[in-house]
């Protein structure tokens, strides 16, 4: 009896010592769904009001405390009439908080967030103080619904920090440019001009086509996609073709890339090794006209000279009496040097062997008819006369 008297007188003592805003450190004791009580070793508990609990809204009290779990507080108010001693967490998380949020915004530290709700324009987080991310800054790339990203943990730094207006804001995409920007100079510092890379087409523009090789984007000029012309990008690449590139040029204090797709392909001259020998009759696109003759363009980069001379079977003054540039012509190599991508080619040629083609099956016609004819004493002489002295010549 006197051990619990003594024990009373203490309690009451206590109480009497305690103060607004004085910090405590108590043990749930019981949790109700709107208030929790706080043993924290006075005559009767502390009441800790659901709203003050935590920085964000929440239903119910045990959705954040659990009986016998030990917290620390703060008083913030006390009424010795009713007994009644209210106290609140959240004030003690949000001077912790704030304390630091501001040491973090300070250095730029990067730290994990557990997302607790998302709202009109963004995501809510706890941080013992109320979080906001931007919808803008969550990712790199736009997101258009963010209803899954409740209870995931994002790496975030703060970019906004204001105590007296109680805001905090907060940038996942920060953090992802700033390990991009990383992981650019990573791979800019390990490419080499002369290089040959895969890489993926990013975006397509007028100019030419941005390469991802490796987290970084170089760019193809047009004028490097491929050895023929290209009028627009998109009629030889589209956005997520795998691609072979070399590297020409890498600025880094620009950060920029200049890339080839047409260096690491066979060069016009080169595959024309394969395709063209002297003697062929192909087909070719007369491209321009000069004085001396014209170049005819026999596959995409590859043209070659018909002089003057071997335009006709008979004497041109100028090559524009007889063609015409983008008509279509048969030519005949006569000589090629791959080498030194030189060409001489002959249109009179390919015409004629064409006349003698066609005097050839005009004799073959002459002979079956002389051959039928035998028996009525005409003679092959007879019926051909001129015709075969002009074959014979």
């Amino acid at each position: 009896m006197v051990e619990e008297n003594q024990n009373e007188m203490n309690g009451q003592q206590g109480l009497d010592g305690v103060e607004v805003n004085q910090l405590l450190t108590g043990t749930v004791s019981r949790v109700d769904e709107k208030q929790a009580l706080i043993d924290v070793g006075y005559k009767y508990d502390g009441i800790l009001p659901i709203s003050e609990v935590s920085s964000l809204h929440i239903e119910k009290v045990a959705d954040v405390l659990s009986e016998g779990q030990e917290i620390q507080v703060k008083v913030i108010r006390l009424d010795q009439e009713k007994d009644e001693m209210i106290v609140s967490k959240r004030a003690v998380d949000a001077e912790k908080a704030w304390d630091e949020l501001a040491g973090k915004f300070e250095s730029g530290e990067v730290f994990e967030a557990t997302i607790a709700d998302n709202v009109k324009g963004g995501l809510v987080v706890d941080l013992g103080v109320r979080g906001f991310i931007p919808a803008s800054h969550v990712e790199r790339h736009f997101v258009e619904d963010f209803s899954d990203y409740k209870g995931r943990t994002l790496s975030v730094k703060v970019i906004e920090l204001d105590k007296e207006k109680n805001k905090v804001i907060l940038s996942h995409r920060a953090v992802l440019e700033d390990e991009a920007d990383k992981q650019k100079q990573t791979v800019l510092d390990k490419l080499e001009p002369g290089s040959v890379i895969k890489g993926t087409v990013q975006r397509l523009t007028d100019f030419g086509a941005f390469v991802d090789v490796g987290g970084v984007d170089g760019l193809v000029h047009i004028s490097e996609i491929a050895w023929n012309h290209v009028d627009k990008p998109s009629d030889v690449l589209k956005e997520g073709d795998k691609v072979n590139v070399k590297i020409l040029k890498v600025d880094k204090e620009n950060e920029r890339i200049s890339l080839s797709i047409k260096a690491t392909l066979p060069g016009p001259w080169e595959q024309a090794t394969q395709d063209f020998k002297i003697g062929d009759v192909v087909q070719g696109t007369v491209k321009r006209l000069v004085s001396f003759g014209a170049f005819v363009e026999v596959a995409p980069g590859v043209e070659g000279l018909v002089h003057i001379s071997q335009i006709a079977n008979r004497h041109i003054g100028t090559p524009d009496e007889v063609l015409k540039e983008g008509e279509e012509v048969s030519v005949k190599i006569l000589d090629f040097n791959p080498e030194e991508e030189r060409m001489s080619l002959s249109i009179r040629e390919v015409q004629d062997e064409k006349q003698k083609q066609e005097t050839k099956k005009e004799v073959a016609a002459y002979q079956a008819e002389e051959s039928n004819a035998n028996g009525m004493g005409v003679t092959i002489g007879d019926r051909m006369g001129d015709l075969l002295k002009k074959f014979k010549s």
